[in-house]
C-alpha cells in the first residue's frame, strides 16, 4: 500500500482476548476468567473464530447508536473489536456480493438475551441496506412483527422478564442489490401449557395482561372482561406486575404494530375476542352430580362466564355445555357418548384453552407471514435468523425440555459438522494439508432420541397410539427395556446392574447423557402432553360457532370432513419440524450468536463464575475453540498481514513494492520464525500457535513505541525549526514597523511645530488688521454721531413751536396706543381653548377697556361654535337638534332631564330588522321606524303594568304585543293632542288624545319609560313636523286624563317603588289615580 492506513484492529487495546482462539494456555478457568475481564470493562462480546459469544449486560450500552452502525459497515470482521454489528455486516455483505444465503443461529438459555440479540441483528441489516419508500415498508413490517409475536409468545420467567416461550426462525428474503423483499417466519413448540398454569413467580403470557391495563373501558366491556387481575384463573397474582414494564403503554404498541404489519381492524377485533375467551375459559367451574345408573356427571357451577363466551365466540350455549359434559367417542359406524367427570371436565376445559390460544398464535404467524412475503416472483437471497430455547436444565425437566434439549442437540451437531466443513473448505481453499480434527460427535444422542425404531420419540409414539391402558410408568418400562444398554441412557429400572445403586435417580426418572451434561427427566406427563389430546366435541362445538377466525382454527370440527385417524403427535410433529429446519440450515452459510446469562438476579455488573461455567459446558464453546485450534489457530490475508507488521522488518518499511505474499516470506525470514509454526496459503498466512502471534504483537508494539520516538524527534526538530524561522521573520517585521514608528512620529512633531509657528503668525497679522479695521469704524460712528446731534439741534429748532401747542393729545394717543397694542398682544398668547363648553377667558388688565373685552369674549364664542359646528355631520347635526329641543322643552322643568343629556337618543332601542321574533312585526310597518322601544303600559281600570312595544313612525304611533309582536293600538299623530308628566325623577308620562278620534275609545294612554326625555322629544319634533303644530308638552304633579267618559286626576306622591323605577300606580275611585314616585 501506497499509505499507511490507521485502523482499529481487534489486537489493538485489547482488553484479556478478543478471540478465544487466541487465548493462551486455553483451559474452562482461563476462559471464565477471560469473559469476566471483558464483561467488567463493558466488552460483552468476544470471539471464537467466526462465532460471536455475547453477554447479557443488564443495562443499556452506549454500542448501537447509528454512529457505532457505520463505524462496522463494510469493514472486515477482524478489522474492529467484537461486536454483533461485525457478525451481521459480514452476513449481510456475503449474502449481497458473493450471493451466499445466510442463516443466523442464536442460541442460550432463557434471560441470556437471544431475542435482543435477534432484533439488533434485523435492526442493523434494516439501516445499512438500501434506502425507498417501498424497501422502508418491507423494513418496518418485518422490525414490527417482533412487537406482535413478543406479545403473544414471550412471558414473565423466574430468569427474564421477557422470555420468548416459543421458537422462531425467520428467513428475510432480498433482492439482487440487496433490498429487503419480505420474510417468511417459522415457530416451533409454542409453550402452551402456560396458558392454563404457571410457575410461582412467572407470568401468562403478556397479552392478556396488556388487554387488561391498556385496553379501553369500551373495548373491556366489548371483550365482557373486567380491570381486575384477580378475577381470573388462569392469572397468577405474585408476578401480576413486573417493575419497569408498562402493559398499558406496551398494548398500545402492539395495537399499532399489528396496524403497520397489515391487521384489518376487524381481524385484530376478532383476535382480542379469542383471547378474551381463552381467559374466560379458566373460569368456568364445575360440579360433581350422580346419575341414576350411578355414573358421576359434571356440571357447570355457574353458566353467566359460560354465556358470556358463547357471546364473544358466536357459540350455541347448549352445544358448548354439553362439550364439556360428555365425549363422543365414533369407530367406523358406531358412536358412544360417555359422561365426563368433574376431573376430564376440567382436563377438558383446559385442553380446549391450550389449543385455542395455540391456534390463534400459528393462526397469527401465518397472517403475518401473508403480510411480509415477497410481492415480486424473482429469484430472492435469503437471511435466516433463529432465535430458539437454549438447552434447559431444571429442577424438574419434563416433556418439554426434553423436546428443547432435543433440538439443541440436532443444532449443536450442525453446528460441529458446519465448523468443521467451513475450516475443511478453507483448507482446501488455501491449499493447505488438512489434518482430521478429534471432537465428540452427538449424532449418537440424537439416535437415541430420533431413531424411528428404537428412538424415545419412537417408543413414545408407540406407546400413546398401542390400545389398552396407557401410562407414564408403562412408557418408562419400554424404554427400559428397550434403551438399557445404552451408553447416554440411565435408569433406576436399567437392567444394566452399574445403575442399581444410583440412589439420586428416583423410580420416575430417567436420565440422558447430552453433549452438555446429564439431565433427568421425570415421565410424569410424557404421555398426555404428547397425545396434545382434545376431544373430538370440541372440535366440533369450535367449529358450529358464528365467529370466523374461531371456525378457521378448528377445520377437523366440519363434521363432512371426519377424520378418525388419530392426528400426529407433538413429538412427532417437533421431530418433523426441526428435521425440516436442520434440512433449510444445511443449505445456507451458517453464523452463530452464542448467548450468556452471566446472573440469575436479572442484575448489571455481577457475574457469578459457577453459571457461566454451566453455560460454557452446555453451549460447548471450549468444544468449539478447540476444532478452530486444531490446526491453525490464526490465519490473515497477505495484504493485511503485512500492513501490520511491515514495520517489523527493514526491507519492509516503510513501503513494500512487490506482491504482499513475498512481502510476508521476507518479513517472517527476517523476523526467524520457526517454519513449523506456520504455512503459506493462496491467499492468507496461517499461524499455527497463539504464541507466535503474541510475539508478533509484542514485537509490534516494542516497534511502535520506537517509530513513535523517532517521529516525536523528527516532529520537535521540525517544529524548533519552524518557530526558529517564525522569530526570525517576526524579528525583522518588528524592526522594520519600529523604525517606521519613530519616523512617523518624528515627522508628526516637526508638521505640529510649523502649524504652531504658523499660527502664530497668522494671529498677529489677523489682530494687527483688526486694530486698523476698529479705529476706522469709530471714526466713521463719530462723525455720523456729530451730524445726527447737529442735524437734530436744527431740526428742534425749527419745529419747537408745534410740540409746545399739541404735546398732551399727541402723549395721550401714543400712550393709549402702545396700552391696546400691549394688550392684543397679551390677549393672543392667554386665547382659552376651542372647546365650546370652556368658560375660561383672560382677566380685563383695564377697567376702560371692560366693553371691548366682553365683547371681543362673545365674537370668540361665537366665532368657536361655529367652528365647532362645522365639523357635524347631518347625523350629529340632528342628534344635537334633538338635544337642543330637549333642553328648551324640559331643562329646569323636569328633575330627569339632566341624566338624559349625556346619553345618546339611539330611537330604534330593539333591532326590528335583525330580530326574526319581530319579522311579522315589520312586515305590518311599512314606515321609517323612529323610535322602538319597550314601554310599561299602566292599565287605568286598576294601574297594572304590562310591557308593550312602543313605535313611533313618520305619521302614527304604534303599540305592539312584545311576544307575539301584534299590534294592539295604531293612532295617528294628528290625533295627539297633549302629553302629560310629572316634574319628578320618573318616567311617568300620559298620551291625550283628541276627542271623538277613532283611537279614543278607551281613552288617553298611561306609560312608564326608561327614555321618557327622548321618547317626548322625538315625537314632540315628529308632530311638528308632520302636522305643523307644536305639541303641547305639560310638566306638573297632577293633571286630568280622560278615561273613556271620565275625567281622571292622575297625582303624584312620594313612596317606594316596588318593581324597580317603575311607578306604582294605584286607583283611588273613580276620579284619582295615584302615581308614587321616589
Amino acid at each position: 500500500m501506497a499509505k499507511m492506513e490507521v485502523k482499529t484492529s481487534l489486537l489493538d487495546n485489547m482488553i484479556g482476548v478478543g478471540d478465544m482462539v487466541l487465548l493462551e494456555p486455553l483451559s474452562e478457568d482461563s476462559f471464565i476468567n477471560n469473559l469476566k475481564k471483558r464483561f467488567d470493562h463493558s466488552e460483552i462480546y468476544t470471539y471464537i473464530g467466526s462465532v460471536v459469544v455475547s453477554i447479557n449486560p443488564y443495562r443499556p450500552l452506549p454500542i448501537y447508536s447509528p454512529e457505532k452502525v457505520e463505524e462496522y459497515r463494510n469493514r472486515n470482521f477482524y478489522e474492529l473489536s467484537p461486536h454483533i454489528f461485525s457478525l451481521s455486516d459480514e452476513a449481510y455483505r456475503s449474502l449481497r456480493d458473493q450471493d451466499k444465503d445466510q442463516c443466523i443461529l442464536i442460541t442460550g438459555e432463557s434471560g441470556a438475551g437471544k431475542t435482543e440479540a435477534s432484533k439488533l441483528v434485523m435492526s442493523y441489516v434494516a439501516a445499512v441496506c438500501g434506502k425507498g419508500a417501498e424497501v422502508n415498508q418491507v423494513k418496518e413490517q418485518l422490525l414490527q412483527s417482533n412487537p406482535v409475536l413478543e406479545a403473544f409468545g414471550n412471558a414473565k420467567t423466574v430468569r427474564n422478564d421477557n422470555s420468548s416461550r416459543f421458537g422462531k426462525y425467520m428467513d428475510i428474503e432480498f433482492d439482487f442489490k440487496g433490498d429487503p423483499l419480505g420474510g417468511v417466519i417459522s415457530n416451533y413448540l409454542l409453550e402452551k401449557s402456560r396458558v392454563v398454569k404457571q410457575p410461582r413467580g412467572e407470568r401468562n403470557f403478556h397479552i392478556f395482561y396488556q388487554i387488561l391495563s391498556g385496553a379501553s373501558e369500551d373495548m373491556l366491556n366489548k371483550l365482557k372482561l373486567e380491570r381486575d387481575f384477580s378475577r381470573y384463573n388462569y392469572l397468577s397474582l405474585d408476578s401480576a406486575r413486573v417493575n419497569g414494564v408498562d402493559d398499558a403503554v406496551n398494548f398500545r404498541t402492539v395495537r399499532n404494530a399489528m396496524q403497520i404489519v397489515g391487521f384489518m381492524d376487524h381481524e385484530t377485533q376478532s383476535i382480542l375476542e379469542v383471547v378474551a375467551a381463552v381467559l374466560k375459559l379458566g373460569n368456568i367451574e364445575f360440579k360433581p352430580e350422580s346419575r341414576v345408573n350411578g355414573l358421576d356427571e359434571s356440571k357447570i357451577k355457574d353458566k353467566n362466564e359460560l354465556k358470556e363466551i358463547c357471546e364473544l365466540t358466536g357459540i350455541d350455549q347448549s352445544v358448548l355445555e354439553r362439550a364439556f359434559s360428555f365425549r363422543t367417542v365414533e369407530a367406523k359406524q358406531e358412536k358412544v357418548s360417555t359422561t365426563l367427570n368433574v376431573a376430564q371436565a376440567y382436563y377438558a376445559r383446559d385442553a380446549l384453552a391450550k389449543n385455542l390460544y395455540s391456534r390463534l398464535f400459528s393462526w397469527l404467524v401465518t397472517r403475518i407471514n401473508e403480510s411480509i412475503k415477497a410481492q415480486t416472483k424473482v429469484r430472492k437471497k435469503v437471511m435466516g435468523v433463529l432465535d430458539i430455547y437454549g438447552f434447559e436444565i431444571f429442577e424438574d425437566n419434563s416433556f418439554e425440555q426434553f423436546i428443547i434439549n432435543y433440538c439443541n442437540e440436532k443444532l449443536q451437531q450442525i453446528f460441529i459438522e458446519l465448523t468443521l466443513k467451513e475450516e475443511q473448505e478453507e483448507y482446501i481453499r488455501e491449499d493447505i494439508e488438512w489434518t482430521h480434527i478429534e471432537y465428540f460427535n452427538n449424532a449418537i444422542i440424537c439416535d437415541l432420541i430420533e431413531n424411528n425404531q428404537t428412538g424415545i420419540l419412537a417408543m413414545l409414539d408407540e406407546e400413546c397410539l398401542r390400545p389398552g391402558t396407557v401410562t407414564d410408568d408403562t412408557f418408562l418400562e419400554k424404554l427400559n427395556q428397550v434403551c438399557a444398554t445404552h451408553q447416554h441412557f440411565e435408569s433406576r429400572m436399567s437392567k444394566c446392574s452399574r445403575f442399581l445403586n444410583d440412589t439420586s435417580l428416583p423410580h420416575s426418572c430417567f436420565r440422558i447423557q447430552h453433549y452438555a451434561g446429564k439431565v433427568m427427566y421425570q415421565v410424569e406427563g410424557f404421555v398426555d402432553k404428547n397425545n396434545d389430546l382434545l376431544y373430538r366435541d370440541l372440535s366440533q362445538a369450535m367449529w358450529k360457532a358464528n365467529h370466523s377466525l374461531i371456525k378457521a382454527l378448528f377445520p377437523e370440527g366440519n363434521p363432512a370432513k371426519i377424520n378418525l385417524k388419530r392426528p400426529p403427535t407433538a413429538g412427532s410433529q417437533f421431530k418433523a419440524s426441526v428435521a425440516t429446519l436442520m434440512k433449510n440450515l444445511q443449505t445456507k452459510n451458517p453464523n452463530y450468536i452464542r448467548c450468556i446469562k452471566p446472573n440469575d438476579k436479572k442484575a448489571a455488573h455481577i457475574f457469578n463464575e459457577a453459571l457461566v461455567c454451566h453455560q460454557v459446558r452446555y453451549l460447548g464453546l471450549l468444544e468449539n475453540v478447540r476444532v478452530r485450534r486444531a490446526g491453525y489457530a490464526f490465519r490473515q490475508p497477505y495484504e493485511l498481514c503485512l500492513e501490520r507488521y511491515k514495520m517489523l522488518c527493514k526491507q519492509t518499511w516503510p513501503h513494500w513494492r512487490g506482491p504482499a505474499r513475498a512481502g510476508v516470506e521476507v518479513l517472517f525470514n527476517e523476523l526467524e520464525i520457526p517454519e513449523e509454526e506456520y504455512s503459506f496459503g493462496r491467499s492468507k498466512i496461517f499461524i499455527r500457535n497463539p504464541r507466535t502471534l503474541f510475539k508478533l504483537e509484542d514485537l509490534r508494539k516494542q516497534r511502535l513505541e520506537d517509530l513513535a520516538t523517532l517521529i516525536q524527534k523528527m516532529y520537535r526538530g521540525w517544529k524548533c525549526r519552524t518557530h526558529f524561522l517564525l522569530m526570525k521573520r517576526s524579528q525583522i517585521v518588528i524592526a522594520s514597523w519600529c523604525r517606521r514608528y519613530a519616523q512617523q512620529k518624528k515627522y508628526q512633531r516637526i508638521k505640529s511645530s510649523a502649524i504652531v509657528v504658523q499660527s502664530y503668525i497668522r494671529g498677529w497679522k489677523a489682530r494687527k488688521l483688526l486694530r486698523e479695521l476698529k479705529h476706522q469704524k469709530r471714526c466713521k460712528e463719530a462723525a455720523t454721531t456729530i451730524a445726527a446731534y447737529w442735524h437734530g439741534t436744527q431740526v428742534r429748532r425749527e419745529y419747537r413751536k408745534f410740540f409746545r401747542a399739541n404735546a398732551g393729545r399727541k402723549i395721550y394717543e401714543f400712550t393709549l396706543q402702545k396700552i391696546m397694542q400691549k394688550y392684543f398682544l397679551e390677549m393672543k398668547n392667554k386665547m382659552p381653548s376651542l372647546s365650546p363648553v370652556d368658560k375660561n377667558w383672560p382677566a380685563r388688565p383695564y377697567l376702560f377697556l371692560d366693553s371691548t373685552h366682553k365683547e371681543l369674549k362673545r365674537i370668540f364664542h361665537l366665532w368657536r361654535c361655529k367652528k365647532y359646528r362645522d365639523q357635524f355631520t347631518d347625523q350629529q347635526k340632528l342628534i344635537y337638534e334633538e338635544k337642543l329641543e330637549a333642553s328648551e322643552l324640559f331643562k329646569d322643568k323636569k328633575a330627569l332631564y339632566p341624566a338624559s343629556v349625556g346619553q345618546p337618543f339611539h330611537g330604534a332601542y330593539l333591532e326590528i330588522s335583525k330580530n326574526p321574533k319581530y319579522k311579522k312585526l315589520k312586515d305590518a310597518v311599512e314606515e321609517k321606524i323612529i323610535i322602538a322601544e319597550v314601554v310599561n303600559k299602566i292599565n287605568r281600570a286598576n294601574g297594572k303594568c304590562a310591557s308593550r312595544i312602543f313605535l313611533l313612525t313618520k305619521n302614527n304611533v304604534l303599540l305592539a304585543d312584545q311576544k307575539s309582536g301584534h299590534i294592539k293600538s295604531e293612532v295617528p299623530l294628528g290625533d295627539v293632542t297633549k302629553v302629560s308628566m310629572s316634574s319628578q325623577n320618573d318616567g311617568f308620562f300620559a298620551v291625550h288624545l283628541k276627542e271623538g278620534s277613532g283611537a279614543a275609545g278607551k281613552g288617553d294612554f298611561l306609560f312608564s319609560s326608561d327614555h321618557l326625555i327622548e321618547m317626548a322629544t322625538k315625537l314632540y319634533r315628529t308632530t311638528l313636523s308632520q302636522t305643523k303644530q307644536k305639541l303641547n308638552i305639560e310638566i306638573s304633579d297632577e293633571f286630568l286624563v280622560q278615561f273613556k267618559q271620565d275625567k281622571v286626576c292622575v297625582k303624584f306622591i312620594q313612596g317606594n317603588q316596588k318593581n324597580g323605577n317603575i311607578p306604582t300606580c294605584k286607583r283611588k275611585n273613580n276620579r284619582l289615580l295615584e302615581v308614587a314616585v321616589p
